[in-house]
């Protein structure tokens, strides 16, 4: 049986596919059942862009042991799995490469090859002659001049990958060892070439389009039953690629039908980049909301205080019909290291958490605009163990729903909303399309 298994950085690499469960715990049981799941391929959500690196390395060697041994228990059992194994992440480049690879390689290989493919069309991000662009305002930006190569945790100089290759590895590998599939190739034919592949050696691939890694993950999918092994690092298109699923059962548009009781939701906003801001304002002009701030700068001091009155203010949003749409502060903090600005982030996270669990119990459907932030409101906030991905209500933007035992929310439908995701009415369409203020078309 094959199956891809997916670690993933944060929630959002499963906004392409559908039916799968996604793991926020990775013992050997939860690993076991996803490996044994009848879906094609599963996600363990590491959430390791939260971390600094070491903690990443630790986390990423855990979950390669864990998975080791669930998938030597359905070899016993008679039932072996064939893996592929994809790192997955951000597809403007931020995360921790090549810690995790490097950890993959050392505990699940060896490996022919370990391939980086960012490309991630429904983002706008593709990538020719082996450079990344963000496709933005219909111009293609190379992904070095945008606001995500100044992250100031995983800031890179370099767009054209061989030479962000040697950037991240510090030289270990340098650009002229770095092999490109380019567009000809992909379009052509390269399944000689992947066959050749021998001792872990670094590629990276072109992609213009959905067809091109189509084409890619067909030739993979050979070399794979001929005994080649590779590792992919990658966004989530090539994960469409490689899956072959067909339609998701609710279309995007009719995805208010699993809204609890027609009910009011909440919204949760996170992510404080400047595309996720410009959604903010769109959002908020809209009827039905109550907006709630959450004051960043007032933490870690005031956080219980913070906790007790967003959710009494929520609580009575709610009870008036209206869908409380809480966000934080949108200013930038400055602070003295990296380590620092992770350390706050968690705070932050963790008082959003606490939020998201004096939720009114009630509400008919939670939107979480932000990688990290969405991670924590399905591990922590919800405390779900696996969540069944339903399909996407917008390109790039995942909805899963909560199992019926759930103590406070049983079948409510979460939306995973990445924060470097859809033009600056996506969160708005979203909303209006839950909240049924946006005509579904006829059957």
């Amino acid at each position: 049986m094959n199956k891809i298994i997916v670690l993933d950085d944060d929630p959002t690499g499963c906004q392409t596919v559908h039916s799968c469960l996604l793991a926020t715990r990775w013992d050997v049981a939860t690993l076991h059942e996803a490996l044994v799941d009848a879906a094609p391929l599963f996600f363990v959500l590491t959430n390791t862009r939260a971390m600094d690196a070491k903690r990443a390395a630790a986390v990423t060697r855990e979950v390669c042991a864990n998975l080791k041994r669930a998938l030597d228990q359905c070899a016993e059992a008679g039932k072996p799995v064939n893996p592929i194994f994809v790192s997955r992440s951000d597809s403007t480049l931020r995360g921790h490469y090549p810690v995790e690879t490097d950890v993959m390689a050392a505990e699940l290989g060896p490996f022919d090859a370990h391939f980086l493919v960012p490309a991630f069309f429904e983002g706008g991000r593709v990538t020719v002659d082996g450079v990344h662009y963000l496709v933005t305002e219909g111009r293609r930006v190379p992904v070095a001049e945008t606001e995500f190569a100044r992250d100031s945790v995983f800031g890179y100089r370099h767009d054209f990958l061989p030479a962000y290759v040697e950037e991240k590895t510090g030289g270990r590998i340098r650009a002229d060892q770095v092999q490109r599939f380019g567009l000809a190739e992909l379009r052509s034919g390269c399944l000689e070439r992947l066959l050749d592949l021998t001792g872990n050696v670094c590629c990276v691939v072109d992609a213009e389009r959905q067809d091109d890694l189509d084409r890619f993950a067909a030739a993979v999918r050979d070399a794979t039953a001929r005994g080649k092994r590779f590792l992919f690092r990658s966004a989530a298109s090539l994960i469409t690629a490689l899956a072959q699923l067909p339609p998701q059962p609710v279309p995007a548009a009719r995805m208010a039908a699993y809204v609890r009781g027609g009910r009011p939701g909440a919204i949760l906003v996170g992510s404080h980049v400047a595309r996720t801001t410009a959604q903010l304002e769109r959002l908020l002009a809209e009827p039905g909301l109550a907006p709630i701030e959450l004051d960043v700068g007032r933490l870690p001091q005031a956080r219980a205080e913070l906790v007790a009155a967003i959710c009494q203010v929520a609580q009575e949003a709610h009870d008036q019909g209206l869908t409380p749409v809480i966000y934080t502060s949108r200013r930038e903090l400055g602070f003295a290291s990296q380590a620092e600005r992770l350390a706050f982030g968690e705070t932050v996270s963790a008082t959003l958490m606490d939020i998201v669990r004096g939720l009114p119990a009630g509400i008919g459907y939670l939107i979480s605009k932000g990688g990290i932030t969405s991670n924590d409101v399905l591990s922590a906030g919800l405390a779900l163990k696996t969540a069944r991905v339903v399909g996407q209500i917008l390109a790039g933007c995942s909805v899963v729903r909560c199992p019926t035992d759930h103590p406070r929310f049983a079948d409510l439908p979460v939306v995973i909303f990445p924060g470097n995701v859809g033009a600056d009415d996506a969160l708005a369409r979203v909303y209006r399309r839950l909240a049924g203020l946006e005509r579904a078309p006829a059957a």
